[in-house]
């Protein structure tokens, strides 16, 4: 498979990215901006999105109940060289099944996420799933 993606500068306050029909807003600004995702947040929801569609994909295979999941992700960065040191996540659902199945989603999501398996293999990527209730 092949993915394109085509970005381009606005202004000195931002640039816009085109995928498909769909358009994200980047902040490239040097000062940030609030009403936009800096590079490194939109890894992150690059890195949620990988986990959260690895759910929708495995959870009929395994034939495993939720309800509802989120995912919630932190980086830290060093600043010489720039570069991420290690990303941190949690997968919450929303689900009454075991321990042990929640651990083999966990388990499913992370080995055949795209993102997921290409991050791992550039930062230590730690986390846990866990239920909500």
């Amino acid at each position: 498979m092949e993915y394109r993606v085509h970005a381009h500068r606005i202004d000195a306050h931002g640039s816009l990215a085109v995928a498909k029909e769909a358009q994200v807003t980047l902040d490239t600004d040097l000062a940030g901006r609030r009403d936009a995702m800096n590079p490194v947040e939109l890894l992150l929801s690059a890195l949620a999105a990988c986990m959260l569609k690895g759910i929708e994909r495995v959870t009929p295979m395994l034939h495993f109940q939720i309800d509802g999941a989120e995912v919630r992700l932190e980086a830290l960065r060093q600043d010489a060289p720039p570069k991420l040191t290690r990303i941190r996540y949690e997968i919450i659902v929303d689900s009454a099944e075991t321990d042990q199945r929640l651990d083999l989603l966990h388990r499913n999501v992370l080995k055949y996420g795209t993102i997921s398996n290409t991050l791992s293999a550039a930062v230590p990527l730690e986390g846990q799933m866990r239920r909500s209730r």
